[in-house]
């Protein structure tokens, strides 16, 4: 079976919160997840994780280094570093909403699952879970 490619962002603020957008449109409508999408035909994963970025968040990144990747059947995402440059966080396109979440928020919105399946667990096994806020 072909897979759909996708990316997604992990990006932190300067305080280690992580942004996460709430998901307009099926796969996991409502739920909480890494800004993302599909990959055009023709563009870079780098390309792909720029203008879904922008276009979920308002934000303007510089996209680092590969993370990771898991397999939502039938998308395989693969998640890379990004560093916030420019942009106002404004959610649009497939995001309902976009928010800077620390740990204690994250671990919350776990609790009454509201994020997207396994989040977590993936954050900490690629150690790219937010801090707490002070």
């Amino acid at each position: 079976m072909d897979h759909i490619r996708c990316v997604g962002g992990i990006v932190h603020d300067a305080a280690g919160r992580l942004l996460l957008i709430r998901r307009a449109n099926r796969p996991a409508r409502g739920r909480w997840s890494l800004p993302g999408g599909r990959v055009e035909p023709g563009e870079t994963d780098h390309a792909a994780v720029a203008r879904e970025l922008a276009e979920e968040t308002g934000l303007t990144v510089d996209v680092g280094p590969f993370v990771g990747s898991i397999t939502r059947e039938p998308y395989l995402i693969n998640d890379y570093r990004c560093l916030v440059r420019g942009g106002r966080l404004t959610p649009g396109d497939d995001a309902s909403d976009a928010r800077w979440i620390d740990h204690r928020e994250l671990t919350r919105m776990d609790y009454h699952d509201q994020l997207t399946e396994n989040l977590v667990d993936t954050l900490r096994e690629w150690n790219m879970l937010p801090r707490d806020s002070q």
